[in-house]
């Protein structure tokens, strides 16, 4: 009888152990804080899906594009493999309020850095340096930002970028505002706007689909400096440190140009070298 009861208490003690270490390891990521998706050692990570050459989701289901490759060598300098990122869509107006419902552990979606955003998130990188541009039709004679005056202007909504044109080069612009940049070159392709304004990059991965290969042309403009970065919940000065040294290290062992070569480099953008973290370029 004694050694049965004392074969129960292993068993019981055995038992509870299992259980702890199961409760222990249940789903930290590489800080030891629960990560972004729990129950199943995933981390959330905020990209865009309608984006060439940045952040695609592809008919297969599938995502490509530089900033997925950013995202992608992130996470995995955090602790997580290729098959435990769980993308999410996470849209211009959208992309603060995903971070701070702690949707997503970090937004890497051609965000720039700005003074009004980095008082709701905080950020990491710089990890790209784009310029403010527009996208016009092969055959247009817009040229220069003051043409738009009386034309129509195409970009999403939450971005920043026509509310600059119409504020500092052409006040008289007529703002169209659409849910997707993809909305705003079928806008453009069939005549409903006359340009599509946002960073150089994203309007050179539009242009260079097979689909509008021809039809269009970046005016060249550098209306401004676009430091993108990797946004993070505010407060969480450890996951950018970490993202940080993440970015560093794919500079360092040339990852990160391949990524620029293999995303951009078929579409002739000229894009700027990697940037310092942490140098925001005014």
């Amino acid at each position: 009888m004694k050694l049965r009861k004392a074969a129960a208490a292993s068993v019981a003690v055995l038992a509870l152990a299992a259980t702890a270490t199961a409760c222990g390891s249940d789903d930290k990521n590489d800080s030891g804080s629960s990560s972004a998706s729990p129950g199943g050692g995933k981390i959330k990570v905020g990209i865009k899906y309608d984006q060439p050459g940045l952040g695609l989701k592809q008919p297969d289901g599938s995502f490509a594009g530089f900033d997925v490759d950013v995202a992608t060598y992130v996470a995995k300098q955090l602790g997580y493999k290729p098959d435990q990122i769980e993308f999410v869509e996470t849209k211009s107006a959208d992309r603060e309020n995903a971070l701070a419902r702690g949707d997503v552990k970090f937004i890497a979606a051609t965000y720039s850095i700005n003074d009004e955003r980095k008082k709701k998130v905080d950020f990491a990188g710089p990890y790209l340096l784009a310029h403010q541009d527009l996208l016009v039709k092969a055959d247009s004679d817009i040229s220069k930002g003051t043409d738009l005056n009386g034309k129509k202007l195409c970009s999403v909504t939450g971005s920043t970028s026509a509310q600059n044109i119409k504020d500092t080069i052409a006040p008289k612009a007529n703002l169209r505002q659409y849910g997707v940049y993809s909305e705003c070159i079928a806008g453009l392709q069939s005549g409903a706007v006359d340009a599509v304004t946002t960073d150089d990059s994203i309007l050179a991965g539009f242009a260079a689909q097979d689909k509008y290969k021809g039809q269009f042309k970046l005016a060249g403009l550098k209306l401004s400096n676009e430091n993108y970065g990797i946004g993070v919940k505010k407060g969480d000065a450890e996951t950018v440190k970490k993202i940080n040294a993440a970015l560093e290290k794919m500079v360092s062992d040339k990852s990160w140009q391949e990524a620029v070569d293999k995303n951009f480099g078929p579409s002739g953008y000229k894009n700027e070298p990697a940037p310092k973290i942490g140098v925001i370029v005014q």
